[in-house]
């Protein structure tokens, strides 16, 4: 298995198992927060589909969000299945990119953010967007936990 299928395969089994895991919040629960900082549960959700999109724009100017404006502005909670559904294009639109990028270009592209003080070969920063994504997986098993609602079996 090469670096980029790796990668790809830990994109495609996190988001498998993120949506699982959506997807057994019950709908009384969507808007549940432990508190009144923290996020509720569709805004966790939103934040992880929202945030892919983000970092493929970071990637795609190699560091820098230029004027960025988010396709999620003013879009208001619904359902997971919505937020999937709106989610779907920008998501495929990543997995090709990253398809399309050569083993040498895992290791030679360079994202440079000056404002957050990194600077990160792409497929370390593609690796840590997954891992962005299976935090707020276990804050949200946290959150069903907290609630006493079964969680979602992740771990097939």
């Amino acid at each position: 298995m090469t670096a980029k299928e790796a990668i790809l395969l830990n994109f495609k089994e996190t988001r498998r198992r993120s949506i699982n895991l959506w997807k057994g919040i019950p709908i009384d629960f969507l808007h549940w927060k432990p508190d009144h900082e923290a996020m509720s549960c569709i805004e966790m959700v939103r934040h992880v589909l929202e945030s892919e999109h983000i970092y493929h724009v970071i990637i795609q100017n190699r560091g820098e969000l230029g004027d960025f404006k988010s396709p999620w502005d003013n879009l208001p909670y619904t359902t997971v299945e919505q937020e999937l559904d709106f989610a779907q294009f920008f998501s495929d639109k990543f997995m090709q990119e990253i398809k399309d990028y050569s083993e040498d270009d895992l290791s030679t592209i360079e994202i440079i953010r000056p404002t957050k003080n990194q600077r990160k070969i792409l497929g370390d920063y593609l690796n840590r967007i997954v891992f962005h994504e299976a935090v707020h997986m276990g804050q949200l098993l946290s959150y069903l936990r907290t609630l006493g609602i079964e969680r979602p079996l992740i771990w097939d």
